[in-house]
């Protein structure tokens, strides 16, 4: 498949047809024209020439071809070039249009003669004459939308003398459709802005010889040089330097990040003051930029259930309105004795109120704001229909480790019997181990200035520990099962306490007795239990964890963050099983790191994930929370239950303001002027309500 950039793409309805006749090329099956982005993405071997001659027809030309695009965005600076050229143009015409209009207005109220009607029809034909053209050349293909609709009703307004109106509804026309094509471009710029945060360049180390040089040049292992106020190029490593970045792109948090050598840099991200020496781990085209960019960019494309719906509905619409039209012009004169003339005019405006574009409008724009939203707030929604869904969402399932805990052990209690060896001996034992509870155990050494023993002899023992002989004494750091005697009853009463309370226990002990016992838990995120209590704020009914944990620790975690639901001891399988338990209640997400919940997150009706740029987690789930923590799920949920709202209330006023106009037929009240009006008043609100949801972003509201 190769991209394209189009210029002029301003209807929807036009571009759904545009692709079906592109598919209808030999080899052209399966080629898209993405609307929201005004993109065509055409199949290899397809006659370049016709694919022209069918955009040309609807106004649409290629401009570029992905290819050939400069790095990092000159493409998209070249198209608003191209797209507001011909935005101008239009206005323009419209202008010149306007004047001719009300100067044959005065003229026709001075003199009753050609001259006003000569003004009407160039007023008109200024305004009007790419429709007329586009409608004359369907009219010879039996191919009825829009531009053919509007042809047949202005020609049908002349030749009975609506000299006025018919030029009215010509210039009404050409506003409805320049104020559809503007509010198509405020969402599209909106998602573009979000691609200029791509770096272009990178400064090269090579030796002592520093060189600017394109990003799509760097390959894994490059030095580079970031100064201060510029953009990493790709993912990496600092080499040499401290400074604090700002992760934003990435993340969507503004506060700057502190970074030190051996530490991870996302490209793209802003060194802020000092100078960092980067070694690239990836090449840009695979950094964790460039795969959100372009799932971010390709994200809106995917239909929704509700604009398929739509789409489906508007091929049997107009169809529909043509008949009613005619059964308008014809069943009153015949069997009503109505005036031939009045219902003539009345079947006019009938057809005009068959423009669907409002009704096609009402949903792309919304979405493409709320993925928009969505993504600067650092949160990747992978398409439309994931957006949809998770306005839907009445049930979340979260996992518990590096979820609602910060997956990171931490000694909380210690409990010492034998203070001279308990430390020394655990630290001597743990410090070979790479296990994060060892590391835990480590940690809350270090801070007890103890030196270590070196062991003679260490072993692992599997589900129990690890023993070794130091000083030519047997001593175990491990779980109740690796201890050989029975406990004294004061050492019993402390180690259930510890358990009860929900700590995981690491007993250290020689051959005859207990010299402690380490209580290690998992540090509950700062966020967690405000968020649960914010995500019932924004309408969820039902959080519940699930987790791998024994009972007592699931229980000490539920209890701090908020939760009444909570099931422990899960196999992977047995969280799968009890997701589909979920799902068959309600419509339920789970919340987990993408990596060990991926099972968990495919079974769940929607699955989000926990990562900050991981390859993995962006590959797993539907939506990837890039913070890292749960700070930006609430209001993830309430932008889009109002995208989901605010796509409803768009169709409702779509058709009703086309209902009402349609019922004026009755008493036979409907004019061509009134026809257009609903249209145009319904693009107008529907553009204007589904652009409020990039408002809040301005603000810094969810």
């Amino acid at each position: 498949m190769d991209e394209y950039k189009l210029q002029g793409l301003s209807c929807g309805n036009c571009a759904r047809e545009m692709e079906e006749e592109i598919n209808k090329l030999e080899n052209g099956e399966g080629s898209r024209i993405l609307y929201n982005s005004s993109k065509l993405v055409l199949a290899k071997g397809v006659d370049m020439q016709k694919v022209e001659k069918i955009l040309s027809s609807d106004g649409a030309a290629i401009i570029r071809s992905h290819d050939d695009s400069e790095a990092g965005g000159h493409e998209h600076d070249h198209a608003h070039a191209h797209t507001h050229d011909s935005s101008s143009k239009i206005k323009i015409l419209l202008g010149i249009s306007a004047i001719i209009f009300l100067s044959a207005i005065y003229v026709d109220t001075q003199w009753n003669n050609l001259v006003p009607v000569f003004m009407y029809l160039t007023a008109a034909a200024t305004s009007g004459y790419p429709t007329f053209i586009k409608g004359a050349k369907n009219l010879l293909k039996f191919k009825f939308n829009i531009d053919t609709l509007m042809t047949i009703a202005l020609i049908g307004a002349f030749s009975i003398g609506e000299w006025k109106e018919g030029t009215l509804v010509a210039i009404l026309f050409g506003v409805n459709e320049l104020l559809e094509g503007m509010g198509m471009e405020k969402a599209r710029k909106s998602m573009e802005e979000l691609l200029k945060v791509a770096p272009k360049e990178a400064i090269l180390i090579e030796g002592d010889i520093e060189r600017v040089v394109p990003i799509e040049t760097l390959k894994t292992g490059d030095l580079v040089l970031v100064k201060s106020g510029q953009k990493i190029p790709s993912d990496g490593i600092v080499a040499a330097g401290k400074s604090s970045v700002n992760e934003a792109a990435i993340t969507g948090e503004a506060m700057p990040v502190e970074k030190e050598p051996d530490e991870k840099v996302f490209g793209g991200s802003i060194n802020n003051e000092g100078v960092l020496k980067v070694k690239i781990t990836k090449e840009y085209k695979d950094s964790s930029l460039a795969k959100i960019l372009h799932l971010v960019e390709e994200a809106h494309e995917t239909k929704t259930p509700t604009e398929q719906f739509i789409n489906r509905f508007a091929r049997y619409y107009t169809p529909l309105i043509m008949i009613i039209a005619a059964l308008v012009m014809v069943v009153p004169p015949l069997f009503m004795n109505g005036d031939w003339g009045a219902w003539f005019y009345q079947g006019l405006a009938v057809l005009i109120v068959g423009c669907p574009c409002a009704l096609i409008l009402s949903s792309p724009i919304a979405i493409v704001s709320g993925i928009a939203r969505n993504a600067k707030n650092g949160i990747l929604v992978k398409g439309g229909v994931f957006l949809e869904q998770l306005g839907k969402i009445d049930t979340i399932a979260f996992d518990k480790t590096g979820t609602l805990t910060k997956g990171h052990p931490y000694v909380e209690k210690t409990i010492v019997y034998d203070v001279e060896n308990f430390y020394r001996i655990a630290g001597s034992i743990e410090k070979t181990s790479s296990h994060p509870i060892a590391k835990a155990v480590i940690e809350k050494i270090s801070r007890e200035n103890i030196t270590y023993s070196e062991p003679e002899e260490i072993n692992t023992i599997s589900g129990q520990g690890v023993s070794a002989v130091i000083e030519g004494t047997t001593y175990k750091v491990g779980n109740e099962k690796s201890l050989g005697f029975t406990l004294s009853q004061q050492t019993e009463t402390d180690i259930n306490s510890l358990k009860d309370a929900g700590y995981t226990l690491v007993i250290v002990s020689d051959e005859e007795k207990v010299l402690g016992v380490f209580g290690i838990t998992d540090e509950i995120r700062e966020e967690s239990k405000g968020i649960i209590s914010e995500l019932y704020s924004a309408g969820i009914n039902n959080a519940v964890m699930l987790t791998g944990d024994h009972h007592k620790t699931a229980e000490k975690v539920a209890k701090q963050v908020g939760l009444t639901d909570y099931y422990a001891n899960l196999l992977p399988d047995e969280k799968v099983a009890k997701v589909k338990e979920l799902t068959a209640k309600g419509k339920t997400a789970m919340v987990g790191d993408g990596i060990n919940d991926a099972p968990a997150l495919a079974t769940a009706d929607l699955g989000i994930a926990m990562g900050k740029g991981t390859d993995s987690v962006i590959e797993t789930a539907d939506i990837v929370l890039m913070q890292d923590h749960l700070g930006k799920l609430p209001s993830a949920i309430t932008i889009s239950k109002r995208v989901n709202k605010i796509i409803k209330l768009n169709i409702s006023l779509a058709l009703g303001l086309k209902l009402i106009a349609l019922l004026l037929t009755i008493p036979g009240l409907l004019t061509l002027w009134i026809a257009i009006l609903s249209d145009m008043g319904a693009t107008i609100l529907v553009t204007l309500i589904s652009l409020t949801i990039m408002i809040g972003e301005k603000r810094g509201a969810a």
